[in-house]
């Protein structure tokens, strides 16, 4: 699975599937880019991989702890099919 912010990959130190989307722990340039994607309302927010096409996320929280933080997405909306 990956997290991909408008056109920046992400590697979440940690990031676990839930039933509404998924909780991932960032850091540094990875976290500034969440938070200008939450405040910035143009950049996307995406989730893919495993054979399942990207699929839309939306910030539900963010707890800044230390040297990195927890983000938590939660799916919103369907997932785009490019073919």
């Amino acid at each position: 699975m990956e997290l991909i912010v408008g056109n920046t990959r992400l590697s979440p130190v940690d990031m676990q599937l839930t039933e509404e989307g998924v909780v991932a722990e960032v850091s540094g340039a990875e976290l500034a880019s969440v938070l200008n994607a939450t405040h910035g309302g143009r950049i996307s927010v995406e989730l893919f991989g495993e054979g399942m096409p990207a699929r839309p996320m939306s910030v539900a929280e963010i707890r800044m702890h230390g040297a990195s933080s927890t983000v938590t997405l939660h799916y919103a909306g369907e997932a785009v099919v490019l073919n």
